[in-house]
């Protein structure tokens, strides 16, 4: 009652005025984010039942405080609600499983070569960019063919100016050695010019200008000019043949296409570029009580931005908030955005398309979640567990003679790597190997920890890791499902594919407590595979580390230790006398004369490193 009174007083004291409210619930986690053109009226209508949303009752009984930012303009608030989804991720938003840059491939034409590059972001205004792309195969595809058509030189800028002779790509006809004179600045420049025009999708046009170049190479005798146009024209229109889904016309044109079963919505994004259709993307099944508009509204708010925001959005429908977002499109991508609804023609042919494509999307993310749900049930059958193992976490070890020991957890939810719960632990109480004892340790800190136990752990051994962790458990009092997993080889096996001939394959063996023969899951692959992955994460989680730690050991030396001797010191010292013995044999008058250092300092570095 006191809650209601004070969301009350919240709404009572709310600004007649655009901008974003953040709900949060008794643990302070902010739980909905949402704009409004004036904040007071939007917030009256959840306490009136004038907010009609099926997710309404469930947000407003989970809430117990409600703040507010105010903007200018609606326009400000939808881009302040979109970042600040993308900073808190609310339970009770639409989320977007996918916000990433996407790759572009970009050319400087300010530079005298050029050359095409793959990039995520847009650094250089004086560059051009040609995408995004819907995959970054996509993207090196492309990017491969056109430097196989149009052999730009491939290497960096610094290696262009030092290269003294032609390297290997001009040896197999990948490129003309602009380093080194070979092709001047003005044939390389139609170069330039032709792959230009074949990503700006004009390549018909390409094809004919290619033709009459080839025609007057042939005119001018330099036949061999003229066979490798000949080639580069067969290529391209080999490539245009197999280019079979036309839609005419030039635009540049995103499709969205929805398709809805119960709560659940899949989304999938047809591009097309010069009026043709290049590929999609697709995201995963976003679960929401929204209506139709307002998800499609969340999704291109968090998709969109400056790298990829295009002419004209096809949609399933009309949204609520269609005039600004359609303000903001335009703001990115410094036109006019349309956002259409098709009813009829081509463009609703192109739209039907895409939500049966995302139709069989969802079909397809269905299946693999049964299947996902049916090794989880055999792994509790078969390894006779208390439940059903949705939260896996696997530990692991990893040193060298005992030094640089560290400890990784990899964890899986729904066989899925969920990596917001990685964790690695440095070694604090073992300078010998000891696996044993390392394993305990990093057992101990986990599960003394605050964060919730998992459904299942799995050690990366066989008996002996075992019989450490359920000693651990006992000494905690806690009560867990928990496994060895071990690739050991069976004799008679190892013996069979010896005699035969074949290379020894290794069997995991999973381990169970009080059982003293272990289990093979050869007969359920999708459960030991689900278990295999998240011992291999556990297994590169550690090894990254401990490497990490070990190369950083490497570089260190007895130079760190001595005060005033920081990065830029000991690189001068280094750089001077060659190696950290000749800095140990120097003498102090010697050691004056490296860069930075002094007489005070001299003498003090030549006393530390004769302290044994």
């Amino acid at each position: 009652m006191e809650q209601n009174e004070a969301l009350k007083e919240k709404m009572a004291g709310a600004p007649r005025s655009p901008g974003v409210y953040l709900m949060s619930d008794a643990q302070g986690k902010v739980i909905y984010v949402g704009k409004a053109n004036d904040l007071k009226s939007r917030i009256a209508s959840y306490f009136t039942g004038r907010d009609t949303r099926p997710m309404a009752p469930f947000l407003m009984a989970r809430v117990n405080d409600i703040a507010f930012i105010t903007t200018a303009t609606e326009k400000e608030a939808l881009i302040l609600e979109n970042n600040l989804i993308k900073q808190h991720r609310p339970r009770y938003n639409v989320i977007l499983r996918d916000d990433k840059t996407y790759y572009h491939l970009s050319l400087n034409p300010a530079d005298s070569y050029p050359r095409l590059q793959l990039v995520r972001r847009r650094t250089n205004s004086a560059a051009l960019y040609f995408g995004p792309y819907p995959s970054g195969l996509a993207a090196r595809e492309t990017l491969r063919f056109a430097q196989q058509i149009f052999p730009l030189r491939t290497c960096r800028d610094r290696d262009f100016r030092l290269r003294a002779r032609p390297c290997l790509e001009y040896q197999i006809g990948r490129c003309f050695a602009p380093c080194t004179g070979l092709i001047d600045e003005a044939a390389y420049r139609k170069l330039v010019e032709n792959v230009v025009s074949f990503l700006h999708g004009r390549r018909r046009e390409l094809v004919a200008d290619l033709k009459k170049q080839m025609e007057q190479a042939a005119e001018d005798l330099n036949f061999e000019e003229a066979a490798r146009l000949r080639d580069r024209i067969e290529a391209l229109t080999h490539a245009l043949e197999k280019q079979n889904v036309d839609w005419g016309g030039a635009e540049d044109i995103d499709v969205l296409g929805v398709h809805r079963e119960h709560d659940v919505y899949q989304l999938c994004l047809l591009f097309v570029r010069g009026g043709k259709l290049i590929g999609s993307k697709s995201f995963t099944p976003l679960k929401t009580r929204e209506d139709e508009g307002e998800t499609v509204s969340s999704a291109i708010r968090q998709y969109y931005d400056a790298s990829n925001a295009v002419g004209e959005i096809l949609l399933p429908c009309r949204l609520p908030d269609e005039a600004v977002i359609a303000e903001w499109l335009a703001d990115l991508c410094g036109r006019k955005t349309q956002l259409t609804v098709p009813q009829r023609g081509p463009k609703k042919a192109l739209l039907d398309m895409a939500a049966a494509n995302a139709r069989e999307l969802l079909a397809a993310s269905r299946k693999k979640e049964d299947e996902k749900e049916a090794a989880l049930a055999v792994l509790q059958e078969k390894l006779a567990l208390s439940r059903l193992p949705r939260r896996i976490e696997c530990f692991d070890i990893s040193n060298l003679g005992g030094k640089n020991a560290v400890g990784s957890l990899a964890a899986v939810y729904d066989g899925a790597p969920d990596k917001s719960r990685y964790r690695r632990y440095r070694i604090r109480t073992a300078d010998e190997p000891d696996d044993y004892g390392m394993m305990r340790e990093v057992l101990t800190r986990r599960l003394s920890g605050s964060d919730p136990p998992p459904d299942l752990i799995v050690v990366d051994g066989g008996k002996g890791q075992l019989s450490v962790a359920l000693s651990v458990l006992k000494e905690l009092g806690i009560k867990l499902d928990v496994v060895g997993l071990a690739k050991e080889e069976r004799s008679f096996t190892a013996l069979k594919r010896k005699l035969q001939g074949k290379p020894d394959r290794s069997e995991d063996r999973v381990y169970l407590p009080q059982r003293k023969d272990a289990v093979y899951l050869s007969s359920a692959p999708a459960a030991l595979s689900m278990l295999q992955r998240v011992r291999d994460e556990a297994h590169r989680f550690a090894v990254a580390y401990h490497r990490r730690l070990r190369q950083k050991a490497d570089f260190t030396s007895r130079l760190d230790d001595i005060s005033d001797i920081g990065p830029a010191r000991k690189k001068a010292l280094l750089r001077h006398f060659g190696s950290l013995r000749r800095v140990q044999e120097a003498s102090a008058d010697d050691l004056q004369k490296a860069p930075g250092i002094g007489k005070e300092l001299a003498e003090k570095i030549y006393q530390a490193l004769r302290v044994k």
